[in-house]
């Protein structure tokens, strides 16, 4: 199970890896143009700086804001055996199916009695979240694997093979459809209730909200509990009152009366956002495996730039999120701690988009905020102890972070490729295997070539090592691992083509 898990962890890689760069443009672009910002205040919104802020904030947007389908895309392609794009094309019929089918317009169609439930209808509004888009992506992933080389009767027999994974995949995503369309609104419903019953709980209460909101990431869910403590779905609209400029005793947009202090739920995010991450990437970098240490920089170095620069924090928590599901359990429970740290400590800040620099800057001069200059000492002691903490973590209990994954367990960082003949490489390797129709499985990772054979017998070790490879090994009676070095991606595609 963990290691289908962790599979699912490597797959998400390949769309996470575009979100960084798209954080950084539109921190950059509202710092340029705050005015732009959802609850922009008094702030310019014309002129030369706004226009090139307004365009990076969308540049950058229409990605981030499309994550979700990021994600149904890259999990199909990343999941397939063989990352053919028709498995990132079953992922988007999925997604698609499914977002349809649970659109506010269709579900109060399907289902009048639901219109008039207000909390029902709200989950299914934040129906195309991360957890969708997975699922999607998983449904893709697998229907290609398993359907790819179906065989139809000859009169559907253009819809054999792979041309039949998109149809079935919309099949199965029907059915998935269906069964949400009872589940969800009920998921979303309970935690609706859990954050009614922590409004009262003080610091506390904020702590308990901020570990639960971190938690509930990889499943979307957290939109539950943000309309809670954020905007109006009891009246309460933490950061709408912030961004209006009221204060604690204050009328509310809401009518009510603010009696919780302006700002606790959502000033917690702040330390941890803009120096925890850092620190507990900065961790992650130091405990990677020798040979693989420049990858996790590239992996987690842009991503905590990009958390403190606009609090943009999705590249590095689906970076490991599934690769060490308990570590995520303690980060976010870190979230917790720190929020009620904060709370107690009075300082306040309010986020219009979440909570980096940009917004802590902009929300500053704002009635509301309190003690602004406490996010330097929080800051620090929200880095040492991320980073302190994910060290030992990672140590302690050999957690699977970005750059030391169980694909990389021996050190090839010396294996040198002997010629640069990949094509030739390729055909050597192929036929020391017992040929094309002795492998079922083909994939590489960083250094290696990673195959399952049907006949373990017809594998010539000696055979392969004359292409010029570094080793061979075989952990068991199907695998086969062709050490190739760091230019094994070149004989993989090779590889591939002859397949």
């Amino acid at each position: 199970m963990m290691k289908q898990v962790q599979r699912l962890g490597k797959a998400l890689m390949l769309p996470v890896a575009v979100l960084p760069i798209c954080g950084i443009l539109m921190g950059i672009g509202y710092a340029l143009a705050p005015g732009a910002m959802a609850a922009g205040g008094d702030y310019a919104t014309s002129g030369f700086a706004y226009t090139i802020g307004f365009f990076l904030i969308k540049a950058g947007g229409a990605l981030i804001d499309n994550m979700a389908l990021l994600f149904a895309v890259g999990v199909a392609v990343g999941l397939a055996r063989d990352k053919d794009g028709t498995a990132g094309l079953a992922g988007l019929v999925s997604w698609l199916m499914m977002t349809k089918l649970l659109a506010p317009s269709v579900v109060s169609v399907i289902m009048p009695s639901i219109a008039e439930q207000e909390i029902k209808m709200l989950a299914f509004a934040k129906i195309e979240n991360a957890f969708i888009g997975i699922l999607a992506g998983i449904i893709g992933g697998a229907c290609y694997n398993k359907f790819k080389d179906t065989k139809l009767p000859d009169w559907l027999s253009f819809f054999s093979g792979k041309r039949c994974v998109a149809i079935v995949t919309g099949v199965i995503s029907i059915v998935v459809a269906a069964i949400l369309l009872f589940v969800w609104p009920v998921i979303f419903g309970v935690l609706v209730a859990i954050g009614e019953a922590i409004v009262g709980m003080g610091a506390a209460g904020a702590g308990l909200y901020a570990f639960l909101n971190r938690l509930l990431i990889p499943t979307g869910l957290h939109h539950a509990l943000n309309n809670v403590f954020w905007f109006d779905t009891i009246g309460l609209g933490d950061l709408q009152n912030f961004w209006a400029g009221m204060q604690t005793g204050d009328v509310g947009t809401t009518g009510n009366v603010i009696n919780w202090s302006l700002g606790m739920y959502m000033s917690g995010f702040f330390p941890c956002m803009m120096f925890g991450i850092p620190g507990a990437a900065l961790a992650m970098v130091h405990t990677a495996k020798s040979n693989k240490k420049k990858i996790a920089i590239g992996i987690v170095a842009s991503a905590a730039i990009c958390a403190f620069i606009c609090g943009v924090t999705e590249p590095f928590e689906f970076a490991f999120m599934f690769l060490a599901p308990a570590l995520y359990v303690v980060y976010a429970l870190l979230y917790g701690l720190f929020t009620v740290a904060v709370a107690l400590l009075n300082f306040r800040a309010g986020f219009s988009f979440s909570a980096g620099l940009t917004d802590l800057i902009f929300s500053s001069t704002l009635p509301a905020a309190r003690n602004t200059w406490l996010i330097i000492p929080l800051g620090l002691a929200a880095f040492v102890i991320f980073y302190v903490v994910f060290r030992f973590a990672i140590t302690k209990f050999n957690l699977k972070t970005p750059g030391r994954e169980d694909d990389d367990e021996d050190d090839d960082s010396g294996a040198v490729l002997a010629g640069d003949d990949y094509t030739a490489i390729a055909a050597t390797v192929l036929e020391g295997l017992g040929g094309k129709d002795n492998v079922a499985v083909l994939d590489n990772c960083i250094t290696r070539l990673r195959i399952e054979v049907k006949d373990y017998s017809l594998v010539d070790e000696k055979k392969i090592k004359s292409a010029g490879v570094a080793g061979v090994m075989r952990p068991s009676k199907t695998a086969v691992q062709v050490i190739v070095g760091t230019k094994v991606q070149f004989v993989a595609d090779e590889m591939h083509k002859m397949l």
